[in-house]
């Protein structure tokens, strides 16, 4: 009897066994498929050797110039997310990658004013004497000071969810950061396995903490922009290659200064979202008033990826670009 139940034992032992390492190798298929699709995906770019150093590039659609300036965890590819909707309308979009993201090394100054005089220098490379800038997020400081320095290369200037400087009590940083942003950045942003893992097991918890998106917003969200957030995600693999732009970016952006805005002639739009788990609505908001002329649109909700605004704020910044 006794021998009987040993052998039951073993058996479910050795079942439980073979049903974890088949799970692992489908999982592991299923990764491997997923970073070569990324890897792919990364891959379709040019890189200009401009007096700046190596500047990685891509260029899609037809019509006037947009250069677009990614934001943290992004890349070429993340401006070419943000420019899908421009092509459409029937623009030109320049979208580069930023300092220690991808090809683009970090350089010993990678400041926002170098990355500013960056931008002025693929421009040159390319040979495009003019264009309208759209700076996101962690891309704003750089976009900001590229129209600020070079204000004769610059037609319009669209700061879509800023991370930019906002007046605080000292001590205060003027961008937020999301809970446990801290404890993801030490771990699962530095390695790709992990960053697969988190995005599959915990896509909500991911998109609130990475994306800056609150979880009601989440949950409210249309599948189809549920299915941008996911997208926006898996566009963050491979994460080893971004590593040093994202890191470089935590420090630009934990040491904002405010800039000479008044001395702003470039029209300008701001878009962000009061809800935005990066706090980009204040320095949006103080960054508006204070250059002449510019637009303030302030949704209510959305998150940093502003969800259930995306088309209504393409909209608003076609038609800016259209002025």
């Amino acid at each position: 009897m006794e021998s009987g139940k040993r052998r039951f034992v073993r058996a479910i032992s050795l079942a439980a066994f073979i049903i974890v390492v088949c799970s692992v190798a489908v999982l592991w298929r299923h990764y491997r498929t997923d970073i070569s699709e990324a890897r792919e995906r990364i891959s379709k770019s040019q890189v200009a050797n401009t007096s700046c150093g190596p500047i990685e590039y891509s260029i899609a659609g037809d019509g006037p110039p947009v250069l677009v300036v990614h934001g943290a965890g992004g890349g070429f590819d993340q401006g070419q997310d943000l420019g899908e909707p421009l092509v459409r309308a029937g623009f030109r979009v320049i979208a580069v990658s930023r300092f220690g993201y991808l090809r683009t090394p970090l350089p010993t100054d990678a400041s926002a004013e170098a990355q500013a005089r960056a931008h002025a220098c693929v421009l040159d490379a390319l040979q495009i004497q003019k264009v309208a800038v759209l700076g996101a997020s962690a891309g704003a400081p750089s976009a900001t000071l590229f129209a600020l320095t070079h204000p004769e290369r610059v037609s319009r200037l669209i700061l879509l969810v800023p991370g930019l400087y906002a007046p605080r009590p000292p001590g205060v940083p003027s961008v937020t950061k999301p809970a446990n942003i801290g404890l993801v950045a030490e771990t699962v942003l530095e390695s790709d396995g992990l960053m697969w893992v988190a995005i599959e097991a915990m896509p909500g918890t991911m998109s609130r903490i990475i994306l800056g998106t609150p979880t009601t917003v989440i949950e409210a969200a249309s599948s189809e922009e549920r299915a941008r957030l996911d997208r926006v995600l898996q566009h963050v693999l491979p994460v080893t290659s971004r590593r040093a732009g994202l890191h470089n970016d935590a420090a630009v952006i934990g040491s904002l200064v405010r800039y000479d805005l008044e001395r702003m002639t470039t029209p300008t739009l701001v878009v962000t979202a009061a809800d935005d788990l990066y706090g980009t609505y204040d320095g949006g908001r103080y960054t508006a008033k204070n250059i002449p002329g510019a637009r303030f649109i302030g949704y209510p909700s959305g998150g940093h990826l502003l969800v259930g605004r995306e088309r209504e704020s393409s909209a608003q910044i076609v038609a800016f670009l259209r002025q």
